[in-house]
């Protein structure tokens, strides 16, 4: 063969890597977007999954990342936990994606937990939960116990003088573990077994009467007393038309919820739930431009004048953010260079200031607390004076309190037992 020929096979081979190169670069980073979009959770889940939309289209208008345009994949897991696996599954396997933002409920997230692990999926979550559990694959970017929880019961000890505590729940993990926290932490705080009640009840339970009534009596003993809610879903509604139903206002005593925002308030009879609380990093009426640019973009994108924002979009914002950082500064989506680019990233949050993820996979976020108006918003009534390191170990559980977590090599250990050395190897499992 002539040396022309062995030029022009090898420019020919060059052009054609260059182009494979660049079809490749040009192909669509997939944005697997896995919420409810009907059962129990939609009322919550479904604005968040136009939430994602919506931050995908206004990144695509900056011109994608990477030269590449951001593609979503949405389906409809509809509030079946079971399906939330199979749903992730077909995201990662079948339809590709690079990275899913979802979940609500911790046990549709401990459900999609073992998928995303075995096929090596990034996962976004963005609402508050119970904490022990940290994985190379989930990224927690709603708050940890210790952002939520336990600053709000500290508000209601040392700001309302609370003594007795209701601890009423949805029956699952995360109301499960977070008020086992909270019932040792009490009970450190000096609280007796006897000023502390738990309750749990099922998802979409309407029929609150006798609970409510056991809660008022309960409350009757001279001592100030407060709920503190892990109630989710569209049993809110109820629960709280049976407290103004019995005549509990918040002045008799006060809720505190942690999954009672904006969004749950919007539509509703407000009259009811004025002057309870609620705990979450992030409210609506928070004064601050990049919070009304966020307000105004949303009210934009939904074509709805009433259109309310709450903590779960910020905290998809947020990781939204942190995701297309880490493609950047990785200069690939490829999960395991994602993964490592990741750590460290600051994006600003929409409280004014900015939020970073930390080795455990967790962010650092203010704590606000607030109380609902008539209006259905909130109006904040004290916050922390700096931002909040999420923990993904309670320091309160035995289990949990010699443990950390930090993604970074060496380690790389979710669960990590100082005492004893050692790594307990799976994500949600405490090392002994």
């Amino acid at each position: 063969m002539s040396l022309k020929k062995h030029v022009k096979l090898g420019l020919s081979a060059l052009a054609l890597s260059v182009s494979l190169h660049t079809v490749a670069a040009e192909d669509p980073i997939k944005v697997g977007i896995l919420h409810s979009l009907s059962g129990t959770m939609a009322i919550s889940e479904s604005t968040l999954k136009d939430t994602m939309l919506m931050l995908i289209e206004q990144q695509n208008a900056k011109g994608g990342v990477l030269g590449r345009k951001l593609e979503p994949v949405v389906v409809d897991p509809a509030s079946n936990w079971p399906l939330f696996a199979e749903k992730a599954r077909e995201l990662l396997a079948k339809d590709k994606v690079d990275v899913i933002f979802g979940n609500w409920t911790s046990v549709s997230r401990k459900s999609v937990l073992p998928v995303v692990e075995e096929l090596n999926g990034l996962l976004f979550y963005p609402v508050q939960y119970e904490g022990e559990e940290s994985s190379e694959n989930v990224f927690y970017t709603g708050a940890a116990p210790n952002q939520q929880a336990i600053p709000a019961v500290d508000y209601l000890m040392n700001e309302v003088g609370v003594e007795r505590w209701v601890l009423a729940g949805t029956d699952y993990v995360y109301p499960r573990t977070t008020n086992k926290i909270l019932e040792t932490y009490l009970k450190a705080k000096g609280v007796s077994s006897d000023d502390i009640m738990i309750n749990y009840t099922p998802f979409g339970h309407s029929n609150w009467q006798s609970i409510v009534a056991d809660i008022k009596k309960f409350g009757s003993a001279g001592k100030k007393t407060a709920v503190v809610s892990t109630i989710n879903g569209d049993a809110n509604v109820p629960f709280y038309r049976e407290l103004a139903n019995q005549g509990i206002d918040a002045a008799d005593i006060p809720v505190v919820a942690f999954s009672v925002g904006e969004q749950e308030l919007s539509g509703i009879d407000t009259a009811p739930l004025v002057g309870h609380l609620a705990a979450w990093n992030y409210f609506m009426s928070v004064d601050n431009d990049a919070n009304y640019d966020f307000i105004d973009a949303w009210v934009a994108y939904t074509g709805k004048e009433d259109a309310v924002t709450n903590d779960p979009m910020e905290a998809h914002y947020i990781g939204f953010n942190m995701y297309i950082e880490a493609v950047k500064k990785a200069g690939t989506t490829d999960v395991d260079a994602v993964k490592d680019a990741i750590i460290g990233v600051t994006v600003p949050n929409l409280t004014g200031g900015y939020a970073t993820m930390m080795p455990n996979h967790h962010i650092t976020k203010p704590v606000l607390i607030g109380e609902i108006q008539d209006n259905g918003q909130f109006s904040v009534v004290w916050e922390t004076p700096s931002t909040v390191v999420g923990d993904a170990w309670s320091d309160y559980l035995p289990g949990s309190k010699d443990l950390i977590s930090d993604w970074r090599k060496p380690l790389k250990c979710g669960n990590f037992n100082v005492v004893t050395g050692t790594c307990g190897g799976k994500s949600d499992v405490a090392a002994n």
